[in-house]
């Protein structure tokens, strides 16, 4: 029961975290994102359970192409007739060319008639995580300005410097949004492999999650020193210097 993925509470967190953003930041980028997150997640659960399961019609076909092709061959061979003298050196060595050259054509067909089912399944598999890897950009870029000096205000801004429109409790809702939303795309990523054993698309899935906990690990860094100076301005005396400190002489 908890050793897999479950893919409706994963929709479920994805809805969750929509409704607290758009609840704290009413129609702002990031709740439109996340919105975005929720229709990727919904399409995501349906492409890993088509991926997850087997095709029997598909292989049914691929079978009857295979015995067709095994029958030709046999119908090549029980068709060629032994020359009335024999085989001289020349000939033997052409008919074995020719014999090989053939057996290789027939398992390369054989071969690609085996693999169509799993390279069906690995393109819709990285074409879904490709996306999911743009969608962590997408959400590291609406973090990208949110930086925690700008609620301190310490500092003369530029002209194209970002306004500070949050506060220090709103900054650090919002970047916590932010890291849940990469998360979540990390862990539908793990979707697609879950019953999916293609090391391609476990290579592209655990690419994924190296990015989301990469720009996680930024975010956080962000809401520790965010905190570290709530702390500093919530204790009295700290960041402020004390009247009549560095005033007195020693002689």
């Amino acid at each position: 029961m908890y050793r897999s993925l479950d893919s409706e509470k994963i929709v479920a967190t994805v809805e969750t975290l929509g409704r607290r953003i758009e609840e704290r930041f009413p129609a702002s980028g990031l709740s439109k994102v996340c919105q975005e997150l929720l229709s990727v997640a919904r399409e995501s659960q349906e492409r890993a359970a088509w991926i997850g399961k087997p095709h029997r019609a598909l292989r049914v076909a691929i079978g009857v192409l295979i015995a067709i092709i095994v029958v030709l061959l046999a119908s090549i061979v029980a068709s060629l007739k032994m020359p009335a003298g024999g085989f001289d050196a020349g000939g033997l060595l052409q008919a074995s060319e020719a014999g090989i050259n053939l057996l290789i054509v027939v398992g390369a067909g054989v071969l690609f008639l085996v693999t169509v089912e799993t390279r069906i399944k690995r393109a819709r598999a990285i074409k879904a995580i490709h996306e999911l890897r743009a969608l962590a950009h997408v959400v590291d870029m609406h973090q990208l300005t949110k930086d925690p000096d700008r609620v301190s205000a310490r500092g003369k801004g530029t002209p194209s410097s970002p306004k500070p429109n949050l506060s220090a409790f709103e900054l650090q809702r919002y970047l916590d949004y932010c890291s849940e939303m990469l998360s979540s795309i990390g862990k539908i990523a793990a979707l697609y492999v879950q019953k999916f054993n293609d090391p391609v698309v476990l290579a592209a899935a655990e690419d994924v999650e190296g990015l989301t906990t990469g720009l996680s690990r930024k975010i956080w860094q962000k809401i520790m020193i965010l905190n570290l100076a709530r702390t500093e301005d919530a204790e009295p005396g700290r960041g402020h210097k004390r009247p009549g400190d560095g005033s007195r002489k020693t002689h």
